[in-house]
Order: structure tokens, then C-alpha cells, then sequence
């Protein structure tokens, strides 16, 4: 008798990187659950024919703070890997923070909870640099290695939290993850958030329009794709304990990306604020690369290009605007 096919339950489908997980798993034949309190489909549709959608994917309309639903989504789907994305961004935790920490905290919980119950041994979840604070005196331009977590948001507090979850679950109930800390994801669908103004400007520069960005960095980017392409890899392959990842990458500030930028649109008209970020320039990678070795990793270079021709390729047909 055979087994039955894989089902990847992906938690806030309907953000950047849940959009592409689902592009992904479609393309690759998989069957994926989206689990996501938004039926706003807007950024899946940049990704995907609406045929595509329904073909490969289940759409369940849940809330991550009801441990109830978590759990009967993981158990009526016969859900056999999970990818946790749902959160709310850096603005919406300052906004409203019980509501941030229900969603981000007591939400990564019922996760856990939710496989603990349904008998899987392991998942993964997506955190933040965040959880670091700024650089130390000294090493600014540096790539930091183990700092300590001083995170000055509500949303990096509530990342150190769930890692802490995570590390609780393998050692009372030997439920492995593999969380990842991305720095400055960008592409379509990058819509919202702190670090969403390169997207945006790449959005602006196809349409023609200016666009300022509100910091410089430096900061390592990454490309959404590559993200989600990494995070069904990490619900896959399970690793012993609870593993936590920086992305890693080659610092970049947002002048030069602003220069990639221009080589695709000449003489867009892009500037920003002299401001870092909030972190260190860069994180080490190498622990993830040596744990992954196929890792996706497009080229800046070649992201921006491909962001910049599928923004114009949705401008020209309407399913997006500047």
C-alpha cells in the first residue's frame, strides 16, 4: 500500500513569502492548505492563474490565535508538513500590541501545539533578525556573528519568544524545527513591512513614477522566491533540535540597489533617507549553507532584473498598480 502524498500546511498564505511557498509547491506538484485569517488572494494572484490555485491548493480561512482551528485544519487536511509564516509586521505589533503578541506569540504556540497533537515531529517557522539589536560600537559595517538578542521592537520581543517555544517543544516533546531569520526580503508581493520600500521602489521605477525609501542600510537581501523556495526545504528535511538560521548574503545599501535598479530603468527617479536600519549590516551564513547546500540564492543582480520584468509584465495587464 502505498503512502499517502505529502500535504504542507502553509500559515499566512497570504503574505509575501506564503504566496510564493504556494507558487512553489503548485509548480512542484504538491498539495498545499493555506491557512490565513485574510481571503485576500492579491498576492497570490501576481503568482498564479486563478485555475492554478484551486487545482493545488486548499484555501482554509483560520485564526492562528484559535488553537481549535489550527488543530482541525492539521487534522482534516492530513497535514504532514508545516510552514509557519503568519505574523504580523513591525508596524502592526506598535499599533496594536496584544493583538501582535496573539497573533505572533500565543499564534506560534497553537502551532506547536497543533503538531505535538497531531503527531508530527517536526516543523518549520519563519523568524526575523529582529531579534538583534543594533550593532555593536565598533563593528558597524561588520557581519555579526552570535550576538546577543536586544531587539528594539515589540515584533523582534515576540521572534525571541517563539524561539524559545521552539526550544521548549524539542526538549519536553522531541518536536524538531528549523527556523530561519531573513534581513530584507524583496520581490513581487514584498508589499508591507519595514523593510518593503526597495520593492516598492522597484514597483515605482517600472511604472515610471519616483519613490523615496525611507532607510540605507547596509542590509542583506533576499529574494522572496529564494525565501520560500528555502522554507519548504527546512519543513522537509528535519535536523535535530531546535535549529535557528541567518540567511547570510553580501551587504548592500539601498544606493546600491538603487543603482541595479537604474540599470534596468534608466533614469528612474529613486532616492532614499541616509538612515541604517535598526541592525547589524549582516549576519554569517555559513551554518545554514553547510546544512543546506542547494540553497536557492539568486544574484541581487538577477532578482531586481526579474522583479523589475514581472512588475512590468502585471502593470501592462492591469493586475497591479504604482
Amino acid at each position: 500500500m502505498s503512502a499517502a502524498p505529502p500535504v504542507y500546511l502553509v500559515t499566512g498564505a497570504m503574505g509575501c513569502i506564503g504566496a510564493w511557498a504556494l507558487y512553489h509547491l503548485a509548480r512542484q506538484g504538491k498539495r498545499a492548505v493555506s491557512f490565513d485569517l485574510s481571503e485576500n488572494r492579491s498576492r497570490l494572484d501576481l503568482l498564479l492563474e486563478r485555475e492554478e490555485q484551486e487545482e493545488a491548493i486548499t484555501f482554509v480561512r483560520g485564526d492562528l490565535t484559535d488553537p481549535a482551528q489550527v488543530l482541525n485544519a492539521i487534522q482534516t487536511h492530513a497535514v504532514t508538513h508545516i510552514i509557519h509564516l503568519a505574523a504580523l509586521q513591525v508596524p502592526f505589533c506598535r499599533a496594536n500590541p496584544a493583538l501582535g503578541a496573539q497573533v505572533n506569540v500565543t499564534g506560534t504556540v497553537n502551532v506547536f501545539e497543533g503538531a505535538r497533537q497531531a503527531g508530527l515531529k517536526h516543523l518549520m517557522y519563519a523568524s526575523s533578525v529582529a531579534v538583534y539589536g543594533p550593532p555593536p560600537p565598533g563593528r558597524a559595517g561588520e557581519v555579526a556573528r552570535d550576538l546577543a538578542f536586544e531587539p528594539m521592537t515589540l515584533y523582534g520581543v515576540y521572534k525571541v519568544a517563539n524561539e524559545g517555544t521552539a526550544r521548549v517543544y524539542w526538549a519536553d516533546h522531541g518536536i524538531s524545527s528549523t527556523a530561519i531569520r531573513p534581513y530584507t526580503v524583496y520581490g513581487v508581493g514584498r508589499d508591507q513591512g519595514m523593510t518593503s520600500d526597495p520593492t516598492k521602489a522597484m514597483l515605482a521605477a517600472a511604472a515610471g513614477k519616483p519613490y523615496h525609501i525611507g532607510f540605507n542600510g547596509p542590509s542583506q537581501f533576499h529574494f522572496a522566491s529564494d525565501v520560500a523556495r528555502l522554507c519548504i526545504l527546512a519543513a522537509e528535511r528535519p535536523l535535530d533540535g531546535a535549529r535557528v538560521f541567518n540567511l547570510g548574503g553580501k551587504p548592500t545599501t539601498c544606493a546600491e540597489v538603487i543603482d541595479l535598479i537604474r540599470a534596468e530603468c534608466p533614469g528612474a527617479e529613486i532616492t532614499y533617507r541616509d538612515a541604517p536600519l535598526p541592525f547589524p549590516a549582516g549576519f554569517d551564513g555559513s551554518a545554514l549553507a553547510a546544512a543546506f547546500p542547494d540553497l536557492p540564492e539568486t544574484p541581487l543582480v538577477e532578482g531586481v532584473r526579474q522583479t523589475i520584468q514581472s512588475f512590468r509584465a502585471l502593470l501592462s495587464v492591469g493586475k497591479i498598480n504604482a
